[in-house]
């Protein structure tokens, strides 16, 4: 395995010394060194993938050096676009290193939602007509595989991506304590699932959030049918739970949210506030990371989420960070008319021996929509 010293290292020869991305599990070795050895100015951990694109694009266009853009696969999406219309050779021919985390590879067991992007990921870069290496997992190879990217870049101006398997890299941790005496987020979640009633339906997003609803789900021995676990598609659960609301007037929408996901699509917010559903109440769990692929920081807790959410039309909006707080406006919240935001503050991580749903999604989609048509079964 390459250790991420000897891979910044090796760029920063190159004079690559300018990153930003959104985290990837399979490159949390590599975010977690950047954050611990770069400038802040340095290592820009964006809203999404086409926006690192586009902030890289504005990096080499002030200083002509070339800038690295880290992202998991799934990211390659939000990319395309500013891919194709930004740094394409047909438009402005910018150049730019990729680091992608190959999720879903062929031959290797993963989640349902990273097993179609693991297919197409090599075919995406050949019809964007991006070259790419899969990076070696030997380090002796490293050199030469940089060496050869880098010249790329320099003769072309073209992007080039570098393919990361798992296991690449070897295991970095990062300088980080989590000493916070705020809330567990599965303690949360605990308890607002304990608050709804039978016939409220839940929308959670992607990560361990949903991962932590299934578990409270067989805690209790309680049915999964109220809860849509969003397993991908990050950032767009309020939007499923939007798409809900309007059409099921007479139930109660929950959409519980992550602050990583929140801000990859903040202007959703906006149209939630548009069209002011009064069944929607919009959760946002908050611990300033990414939890699921590293912990790296979000912007979340330096900004100010529920004024965003208020100048965004929401109706009323709430911030917690005890337990006895969250008590203390959780009623009021629940039976105001929405859409009405609360965000609840918590510590990062979760349990080690956290586990994942035992069904898939499919079951999950069609216990959910038996359950919008007829109710609980209990």
């Amino acid at each position: 395995m390459i250790s991420a010293k000897n891979f910044i290292e090796e760029l920063h020869s190159h004079d690559i010394k300018f990153y930003t991305g959104v985290p990837d599990s399979l490159l949390k070795s590599i975010c977690a060194y950047i954050s611990d050895n770069s400038e802040s100015d340095n290592n820009i951990i964006a809203a999404n993938e086409g926006a690192a694109i586009a902030i890289a694009a504005g990096y080499n266009l002030a200083s002509e050096k070339i800038p690295l853009v880290y992202m998991q696969n799934s990211g390659i999406g939000n990319a395309i676009n500013p891919l194709l219309s930004l740094v394409d050779y047909d438009v402005y021919n910018i150049p730019i290193l990729m680091l992608i985390g190959w999720r879903g590879e062929p031959g290797f067991k993963d989640e349902p939602q990273h097993v179609k992007q693991g297919e197409i990921t090599l075919k995406l870069l050949d019809t964007m007509k991006i070259k790419y290496e899969v990076l070696p997992q030997d380090p002796a190879l490293l050199k030469k595989c940089i060496n050869n990217s880098v010249s790329y870049i320099k003769k072309t101006n073209r992007p080039f991506a570098l393919v990361v398997k798992k296991n690449t890299f070897s295991k970095y941790s990062a300088n980080r304590e989590n000493k916070s005496n705020l809330m567990k987020r599965e303690d949360v979640l605990e308890y607002i699932v304990s608050q709804l009633s039978k016939d409220d339906i839940i929308v959670s997003t992607t990560g361990k959030t949903s991962r932590e609803i299934f578990e409270i789900r067989e805690k209790f021995d309680n049915s999964h049918e109220q809860d849509f676990l969003t397993v991908g598609s990050m950032g767009h659960a309020n939007q499923i739970a939007l798409g809900i609301a309007i059409q099921k007037k007479d139930r109660s929408i929950y959409c519980i949210d992550g602050d990583g996901a929140m801000i990859m699509h903040t202007g959703s917010l906006g149209i939630i506030g548009d069209l002011s559903p009064e069944n929607f109440k919009h959760i946002l769990i908050n611990n300033g990371a990414h939890d699921s692929v590293g912990g790296q920081k979000t912007i979340a807790q330096n900004i100010d989420m529920c004024s965003i959410a208020k100048d965004f039309n929401y109706k009323k909006t709430y911030k917690v960070k005890s337990k006895s707080e969250l008590k203390n406006v959780f009623d009021e919240f629940k039976n105001s008319k929405g859409p009405v935001f609360l965000e609840i503050i918590v510590k990062k991580g979760a349990r080690k021996e956290l586990g994942r749903p035992n069904i898939s999604p499919k079951e999950n989609k069609k216990a959910f929509i038996n359950f919008l048509k007829n109710g609980t079964k209990s």
